[in-house]
C-alpha cells in the first residue's frame, strides 16, 4: 500500500501564497484561527493521519465490515482510531461554539478532512456523514432539537446519517414510499426501508442519528410532500442520554467493489419514533444542504485518492528499472535506467500532478467561500459566494472525481502488471474511486444540475460570476512576459464558453433533449476551463517568487512546468467536449429503445 504523506508544502502553497488563508481570516473576524493554530492544526492532522488511519487502509480493505443478525463490527483497529479522533477534538475543528465546537473557519475543517479522506478514505466515510446530517440539523433544527443532538454530535460521540436512497428510488426522490405517521405526543411514527446508507450502523458511536426523509399521509405528490424527520438509533431518556433501542434496524451491508470498510446499510424503519426538522412537506431545503455538504465532499475524495496514488507511482517509477532512456543511459552503474526516465511514464505522472493539484486549488477556492458565506457580515459578499459554490459545487462532485477516477487509474498503469496485484495497494484506489461518480448523484445529474438548473435557470448568471473571475485575470495579466500564451489560451475558452452555453441554451429552447445530451460534455468542458483559472493563478505567484529570488527555486520551477503540461497537455481536451456538446442530440435519441437490444 502506498505510504501517505499530507503533501503540507503543496498545502501551504496555496493557503499561504495563492488564497491567504488567515489573512483572509482576519479580515472576516476569525480571529482565533491564528498562523500559529493553523500551523498546529496542520501539522498535528498530518501525524493523526498519517500515522493512525493510513496504517488501517489496506488491513481495512482486506477485512472489510462484518454483519451479523444486524449487528455491523468495523475493521480491526477503526473503533481505537475513532476513539482517538474523538478524544483530540478533530470532529469540531470548524463546528459551532455554542455545541463544543473550537469555531474554526469551515476550510479548516476541510484540509483536516482531506488529509483523512487520502490517508483512509473507508474510514472517513464515518465522520464525513456526521457532518453533513450536523449541517442539516443547524440550519434547520428547532433550539431543542440542536441543543440536545449537536452537541454529542459534534464532539462524535454521536454519529449521523443520511437516509435519502429508496429500493426503488435514487435520484428521483418524489416517488419515496417511506411513511411518518403523527403521534400523539407530537413525535411520528417512520415506517420503510432506506438502502446505500453510508455509516448507517456500526460499533463506533454510541448513538446513531438518522436523518430519514418521508412523507405524511397527506402530503402532495412528488418532492413537494417530501419531510426530513430526525430518527435515532436509540431513543434518548429524560436526561438527553441513549435510552433504549428505536424500531430501526440494519437489514444487511452491502458486498462492494470498493470502500469496504465503510458500511452501507440497507436500513428498516419499523414504526420508529422520529421528530419533524423543518416544515412539513419542506424537507427538499433540508435535504440539500445535507446534499451539498456531501457533495463537496464527494468531490474530495477524487482529489485524496489521486494524491494517495500520485505517491505511490512516483516512488515507484523513481525505484523500478526498466529499458534504457531513449536518449542514453541515465543511470548508466544500473542493468537499466528507472522508469521515471521514459517520455510516457513522464506524461502520466505530469498527467496525475496537474489534476491533483488544480483540483486541490479549486477545492481550496470553494473552502474560502464556505468561509465567507458563514462568517461575512456583509449579506452582499454573502450572497456572492453562495451563487459561485451553487455554480461550482456540480463541477467539484463532477470533474473532481472524474479526474480522480483517471489520477488513480493511470497510477495502476504505472505499476504495470505489479498494479493489478493487491498487495501494492495501487488497485484498492481505483476501486475506492469508482463509487465517487456515482453516489451523492450520479455525474450525469451534476451535469443537469450545472448546465440545466444553475446556468440556464439563472439565465447565466451564475456562469458569469465566475467567468468574471476569469476574464478579471486574464484582462490583468494580458501581457505577462513569461505566461502570455496561457493568458490568451484561456481568455478564448473563456469567451467560449459564454457562446456554448448561448447556443446549448438556443437549441433546448426547441427542444429540451439538447440540455442532457450536451450537460455531460458541457461539465468537462467547465471543468477543464475552471481548472485552468486555478493554475494560470498558481502559475502567476510561481513566477513572482522566482523573480524575487525565493529560496524554494525548485518548487516554484516544479509549478510552472506543471502549469504549462496542464495548457499545453490537459485544457486542450476542452475543445472535444464543444464539438461533442454542439454535435445534439439527434444522434442519441436515433435509436428506438427496441433497437439498443439488436
Amino acid at each position: 500500500m502506498p505510504e501517505y504523506k499530507a503533501p503540507l508544502r503543496d498545502v501551504r502553497f496555496l493557503t499561504d501564497e495563492v488564497f491567504d488563508f488567515t489573512g483572509r481570516y482576519e479580515a472576516l473576524g476569525a480571529t482565533d484561527a491564528t498562523p500559529d493554530m493553523f500551523a498546529a492544526i496542520l501539522e498535528e492532522g498530518a501525524k493523526f493521519c498519517e500515522q493512525v488511519i493510513a496504517p488501517l487502509n489496506r488491513s481495512g480493505d482486506e477485512e472489510g465490515c462484518h454483519f451479523d443478525n444486524g449487528v455491523v463490527t468495523t475493521p480491526k483497529g477503526f473503533k481505537e482510531a475513532f476513539a482517538q479522533y474523538v478524544e483530540a477534538g478533530w470532529n469540531g475543528v470548524s463546528s459551532d461554539p455554542e455545541f463544543g465546537g473550537q469555531g474554526l473557519p469551515p476550510s479548516l475543517g476541510l484540509l483536516v478532512s482531506e488529509m483523512i479522506g487520502a490517508s483512509n478514505c473507508s474510514w472517513g466515510m464515518y465522520p464525513g456523514l456526521t457532518k453533513g446530517a450536523m449541517a442539516a440539523i443547524h440550519a434547520h433544527g428547532t433550539q431543542e432539537q440542536k441543543d440536545t443532538y449537536l452537541p454529542r454530535m459534534t464532539s462524535a460521540v454521536w454519529t449521523g446519517t443520511m437516509c435519502l436512497t429508496e429500493p426503488h428510488c435514487g435520484t428521483d426522490l418524489g416517488i419515496i414510499k417511506t411513511r411518518a405517521v403523527p403521534n400523539a405526543d407530537g413525535s411520528y411514527a417512520i415506517t420503510g426501508t432506506k438502502i446505500f446508507i453510508s455509516a448507517g450502523e456500526h460499533d463506533l458511536s454510541e448513538n446513531i442519528i438518522h436523518l430519514v426523509l418521508a412523507k405524511l399521509p397527506d402530503a402532495p405528490a412528488g418532492t413537494k410532500g417530501i419531510s426530513l424527520f430526525i430518527v435515532p438509533k436509540f431513543n434518548l431518556d429524560a436526561n438527553g442520554e441513549a435510552g433504549e433501542r428505536n424500531a430501526v434496524a440494519c437489514g444487511s451491508i452491502e458486498h462492494k467493489m470498493g470502500i469496504k470498510a465503510s458500511a452501507t446499510c440497507v436500513m428498516n424503519f419499523d414504526g420508529a419514533r422520529g421528530f419533524l426538522i423543518g416544515e412539513a412537506n419542506k424537507g427538499l431545503a433540508c435535504m440539500f444542504t445535507m446534499m451539498n455538504h456531501a457533495r463537496l465532499g464527494t468531490g474530495m475524495q477524487g482529489l485524496c485518492l489521486g494524491e494517495t496514488s500520485y505517491q505511490g507511482a512516483v516512488r515507484y517509477a523513481q525505484d523500478r528499472l526498466q529499458m534504457r532512456s531513449l536518449t542514453g543511459p541515465k543511470a548508466p552503474e544500473k542493468p537499466a535506467d528507472p522508469i521515471i526516465v521514459h517520455p510516457d511514464v513522464r506524461r502520466m505522472l505530469l498527467t496525475m500532478k496537474a489534476f491533483n493539484e488544480g483540483n486541490r486549488a479549486l477545492a481550496y477556492f470553494t473552502a474560502q467561500l464556505l468561509d465567507i458565506e458563514h462568517l461575512s457580515q456583509e449579506a452582499e459578499e454573502r450572497e456572492r459566494a453562495a451563487s459561485l459554490l451553487a455554480f461550482l459545487t456540480p463541477i467539484c462532485k463532477a470533474f473532481m472525481t472524474e479526474s480522480g477516477l483517471e489520477v488513480t487509474n493511470i497510477g495502476m498503469q504505472v505499476f504495470g502488471g505489479h498494479g493489478f496485484i493487491r498487495e501494492w495497494g495501487m488497485e484498492q484506489l481505483v476501486r475506492d474511486c469508482r463509487i465517487a461518480p456515482i453516489y451523492e448523484g450520479t455525474n450525469g445529474i451534476q451535469a443537469l444540475d450545472l448546465l440545466g438548473r444553475k446556468v440556464l435557470g439563472s439565465q447565466g448568471k451564475l456562469l458569469m460570476g465566475f467567468t468574471k473571475l476569469v476574464h478579471q485575470l486574464c484582462q490583468q495579466h494580458a501581457e505577462h512576459p513569461q505566461l502570455k500564451a496561457q493568458v490568451a489560451q484561456l481568455s478564448t475558452l473563456n469567451k467560449q464558453w459564454g457562446e456554448l452555453t448561448q447556443k446549448v441554451g438556443m437549441a433546448a429552447m426547441k427542444n429540451p433533449d439538447e440540455v442532457g445530451a450536451a450537460s455531460v460534455d458541457y461539465l468537462m468542458f467547465s471543468g477543464y476551463v475552471t481548472l485552468g483559472y486555478f493554475w494560470l493563478r498558481m502559475a502567476l505567484v510561481a513566477q513572482q517568487k522566482l523573480e524575487e529570488g525565493a529560496s524554494e527555486a525548485a518548487y516554484y520551477q516544479t509549478k510552472l512546468a506543471t502549469a504549462e503540461f496542464y495548457f499545453s497537455r490537459l485544457l486542450p481536451r476542452a475543445q472535444a467536449h464543444v464539438a461533442a456538446a454542439e454535435a445534439g442530440s439527434e444522434v442519441l435519441m436515433r435509436l428506438s429503445a427496441e433497437q439498443f437490444a439488436l
